[in-house]
């Protein structure tokens, strides 16, 4: 950039902040950067504008990006966003107003606390600064898994850099962040109460090679990574990859993934539910786990039927077997009126 477009740039730079409590007043500051929702000034923390800096080159005061879209730029391209303008004429303009404007005193900036770890309120803040998983690595290691159709999955989101805290098994020189698949824990009103964490390896193709690449934060009990809203019908099981192989063939039935045997066990059901579908694992705490809570159903008055893979589980069933294979084998095991209403087949009917 060059001419009058780079030294304005570099003047706002100057009075960054400024820029952000003007045109981004529902964001705050923290340390180095202004963090806000996005550039039409959405409350958040998916857009970091960098405060302080050199004038240009990397960490140059000025520069942003929004974690969640990919979007980035300097201060002029920020109040081109925000005031929706559309040419260069007009944001020049717009900037030059606002440096004829009075500069408000900055107010002195306090730490924000840090949130307890694993509580609910660092999985809020982690949640903010993810994007969404399209063309994502997250979305390469799905689709490696054989999970290819990913609609309605807004509880699934990506981080490229996700902190991870090596353990005793972990050998020396671990790293200590990895891409990550960042799916959100809900309770039944649709509450953030928690994330699930799945560390990747860089290249999509797998799991992140540390001894725990599957971890959990927040409040879990009773809750669970929700796909589609439940009302009379529902399926339910542990993992997030059994629940998305099973919606490759059903992805019109609300599904919730409970994330242990243990929390899979102590799921709330809603009450409008009359019957539940539970994807079996084939170990002992699995069918335990989903004993318990066909027990509690049906004292609720819940029609339960279970889910069996023909091999070890279900996205064994998806990577190994046709879709079309999987959705027979799984048709007799629906409700006669479930099968039209949620099983889809690419080729002939399940009957």
């Amino acid at each position: 950039m060059t001419g009058p477009a780079a030294a304005l740039a570099h003047r706002l730079a100057r009075d960054a902040e400024a820029v952000c409590r003007h045109y981004l007043s529902n964001g705050r500051r923290e340390g180095r950067y202004w963090l806000v929702g996005d550039v039409e000034n959405t409350p958040g923390r998916s857009l970091f504008v960098r405060l302080t800096g050199p004038q240009s080159g990397k960490g140059a005061a000025g520069k942003w990006t929004d974690a969640a879209t990919g979007d980035h730029g300097d201060l002029l391209d920020l109040i081109a966003a925000n005031q929706r303008l559309t040419t260069l004429r007009d944001t020049l303009d717009e900037a030059r107003d606002f440096l004829r404007l009075p500069r408000p005193e900055p107010t002195p900036w306090t730490k924000a606390e840090p949130a307890p770890q694993g509580s609910p309120e660092a999985a809020r803040r982690l949640w903010e600064i993810t994007s969404p998983i399209a063309g994502t690595l997250a979305e390469a290691y799905l689709r490696n898994r054989g999970i290819t159709d990913l609609r309605n999955c807004a509880n699934l989101r990506f981080h490229p850099r996700c902190w991870y805290r090596p353990n005793e098994d972990d050998g020396p020189g671990t790293r200590d962040a990895w891409p990550t698949l960042i799916a959100a824990i809900r309770s039944g009103d649709g509450a953030l109460t928690g994330v699930h964490r799945t560390w990747l390896s860089p290249d999509g193709d797998g799991k992140a090679p540390i001894a725990t690449p599957r971890r959990a934060m927040g409040h879990l009990l009773g809750n669970g990574v929700r796909f589609g809203v439940a009302d009379d019908v529902m399926a339910a099981g542990e993992g997030i990859e059994t629940i998305l192989s099973l919606r490759q063939v059903m992805p019109a039935l609300p599904m919730i993934a409970g994330l242990s045997a243990n929390h899979l066990a102590a799921l709330l059901l809603p009450g409008s539910l009359r019957r539940l579908y539970l994807a079996r694992d084939d170990d002992p705490a699995g069918r335990a786990a989903v004993e318990t809570l066909a027990t509690k159903a049906r004292d609720s008055g819940i029609e339960v039927l279970t889910l069996d893979a023909l091999l070890g589980d279900f996205n064994e069933d998806l990577r190994r077997l046709e879709r079309d294979d999987l959705a027979r084998a799984v048709a007799p095991q629906l409700a006669p009126d479930d099968v039209d209403r949620f099983l889809v087949m690419l080729g002939r009917e399940a009957g």
